[in-house]
């Protein structure tokens, strides 16, 4: 998939811009062929407009308290699996660059079960997409569909046999008790 980013800011007088054309970068693993996301935007601070649209310097994949994240993400269907020659090691170390933040986020026991500090909206816009709760209720989500994901644990999971393709908006938010 090519993902075409088109970015608006203003001149030194104000009027509106393009500021930035051009096409995305895919975040992949060898940890997880078929994955694919792509970091489109991010801060972690309220905007002030006018501006003239740089980009603002995120640290993690995922939003502070402030901030707010717009990925794209395709998950391959269910059963892809690393190859067998894969150094697990240096393939953590490059996800843990590429996406600061997401493996801490992640449960130990390699289920894909995770948790975040944040309200996301989610679309898919492509396939079918499982989204699973910590006490196992499932909802089976296909193209059109949208998802309010409330800080809640859970795991995505792609039991169609295409890849699934899913737009998300990440807003940063406070948990006020433990997980």
């Amino acid at each position: 998939m090519t993902v075409r980013r088109v970015v608006t800011g203003h001149d030194s007088e104000g009027r509106s811009r393009v500021v930035d054309d051009q096409n995305m970068e895919p975040i992949t693993s060898a940890l997880t062929p078929g994955f694919a996301a792509y970091r489109l935007w991010g801060r972690d601070e309220s905007p002030t407009f006018p501006d003239d649209g740089s980009p603002s310097g995120v640290e993690t994949y995922f939003p502070s308290r402030e901030g707010s994240r717009f990925v794209i993400i395709t998950h391959p269907p269910e059963g892809a699996t690393p190859p067998p020659d894969v150094d697990t090691a240096a393939a953590t170390a490059e996800l843990e660059r590429q996406m600061p933040g997401v493996m801490a986020s992640m449960e130990p026991d390699g289920s894909g079960m995770h948790t975040t500090d944040t309200m996301d909206y989610l679309m898919v816009v492509q396939g079918e997409a499982t989204l699973e709760l910590d006490d196992g209720e499932r909802a089976v989500l296909r193209a059109g569909d949208v998802v309010v994901q409330n800080g809640t644990r859970h795991v995505w999971r792609n039991y169609g046999t295409e890849p699934c393709t899913l737009v998300a908006v990440s807003v940063g938010a406070d948990r006020t008790t433990t997980r």
